[in-house]
């Protein structure tokens, strides 16, 4: 399926069983380690280009029911509830796994027997189909999470539906959501889904996979995928 520049990726197949909380930071503080490779200017408007592809990518896929983006953000909540998701101020306001947990309790609020999962918000290379083998391989654990690139981080957290959500973001996630009784999911040729984005060498990495049509265009400026 080929995302077009403002075509609304609203997924209406009544199949969609996950909804997915994607937390973003104020784009004026997001992606600080992309500064190096982009420049201050460029980098909000990166970080928010990561964030409607992947955004888009995820309501396209038949398993997702929904996407609920949290943030504080105004120009961000404009662009992605243009996309389709829903949007949920940061009432917390206490880090990335407050948000997550918050935004979990909003989907489960309105649907208790909701299967949640955590996605990040910069993953510009994220294919349909390889969240959707993610999605599958997760539905079979009470709890399940995805290595980032780096084998360290974590870009995936999936909660079924009557398990408990548990995010432990941040540094090396991988092994606090392995010893929480979290599965990790192994699977091969889900790239896109690992390929987070915080450097220059990381935006080089993902434009190799292929990236959705927002950050096609601003990484198209030579200096946004260079270190210096």
């Amino acid at each position: 399926m080929t995302r077009t520049e403002g075509e609304i990726a609203t997924n209406t197949d009544p199949a969609g069983t996950w909804s997915l909380v994607v937390p973003l930071k104020p784009l004026v503080r997001a992606k600080s380690r992309l500064g190096r490779a982009a420049g201050d200017d460029a980098r909000p408007l990166l970080a928010l280009a990561f964030a409607q592809d992947t955004v888009a990518a995820a309501l396209a896929c038949p398993r997702v029911r929904d996407v609920v983006v949290v943030t504080d953000d105004a120009v961000a909540s404009a662009a992605l509830s243009a996309l389709g998701a829903r949007i949920v101020p940061d009432a917390p306001g206490a880090g990335l796994n407050a948000a997550l947990a918050h935004g979990a309790r909003s989907v489960r609020g309105l649907r208790p027997a909701a299967a949640v999962a955590a996605l990040n918000a910069d993953l510009p290379a994220l294919r349909t189909g390889e969240l959707a083998r993610v999605l599958d391989f997760a539905s079979a654990f009470p709890s399940a999470f995805l290595r980032d690139a780096a084998g360290i981080g974590t870009t995936f957290l999936a909660a079924r539906s009557g398990a408990e959500f548990r995010p432990a973001f941040g540094g090396p996630s991988a092994s606090r959501h392995l010893a929480s009784g979290a599965v990790e999911i192994a699977l091969s040729g889900v790239d896109s889904v690992r390929r987070d984005v915080d450097t220059g060498e990381d935006l080089r990495a993902a434009l190799a996979l292929g990236v959705g049509p927002h950050t096609a265009r601003l990484a198209a400026v030579p200096a946004c995928t260079r270190d210096r």
